[in-house]
């Protein structure tokens, strides 16, 4: 169970969680196997296959004698899929007013890089409800090593009870549980609640809307 429904900070997965990113990704990716010569790969098995960075993400679709051109030729490419397909989930930016209103502190931890993540943000118009953004290249480690909800909390100071993580993936469960923090699944990304359910203290929403009305 939630140790507590008041939290002063809510700290957000981005991909699946907050954004729409689906298409773009699997734009790029299919754009670079078309390049190599290889069949396209099927939307739902890439959206099965993301959230752990995106050179592991390249890698299970090439060999591995061609990850790092593929990869290099993927970012070229994703920086431009991005601006063109990524969208926000139903009630995303509704949901982050909402609980600036209520003065609530905001950040996301990403395994998507920094780069990458900025192009998103900016482009949707989301950028201005986070007080802090944090990826993992930033800091060299990968959910679902906790470090980097850590040094979201370091950095705005704030103790463990008093913040939540929302994912929607296994990868951001196991991440909360990690850090010993409450979490949010949010389903309808890449993972099933079947698949988190092993994973305690978390709550598990539907619509991102629902986010405001379990916490206060």
């Amino acid at each position: 169970m939630i140790t507590a429904k008041v939290k002063k900070l809510f700290i957000f997965d981005l991909d699946g969680t907050l954004v729409d990113a689906y298409q773009a990704i699997s734009a790029s990716l299919n754009f670079c196997r078309d390049k190599f010569g290889y069949e396209p790969v099927a939307f739902e098995v890439i959206k099965s296959n993301i959230g752990h960075g995106d050179k592991n993400f390249v890698a299970q679709f090439f060999p591995k004698n061609q990850v790092e051109k593929a990869l290099s030729l993927y970012r070229t490419h994703h920086k431009g899929s991005l601006k063109k397909h990524a969208k926000l989930k139903p009630y995303a930016k509704a949901m982050l007013y909402n609980l600036k209103r209520r003065k609530k502190l905001l950040a996301i931890a990403s395994n998507r890089p920094a780069a990458y993540t900025d192009i998103v943000v900016k482009a949707l118009d989301i950028k201005k409800y986070f007080d802090f953004i944090l990826c993992a290249d930033q800091i060299n480690s990968l959910k679902p090593k906790p470090k980097i909800l850590f040094e979201v909390l370091k950095k705005l100071d704030v103790q463990i009870q008093d913040a939540v993580y929302a994912g929607d993936m296994d990868v951001d469960m196991d991440t909360a549980q990690r850090a010993k923090m409450d979490a949010i699944f949010v389903a309808g990304g890449s993972s099933t609640v079947q698949e988190v359910s092993q994973y305690k203290n978390k709550i598990i929403v539907n619509v991102l809307k629902e986010v405001c009305g379990n916490f206060q």
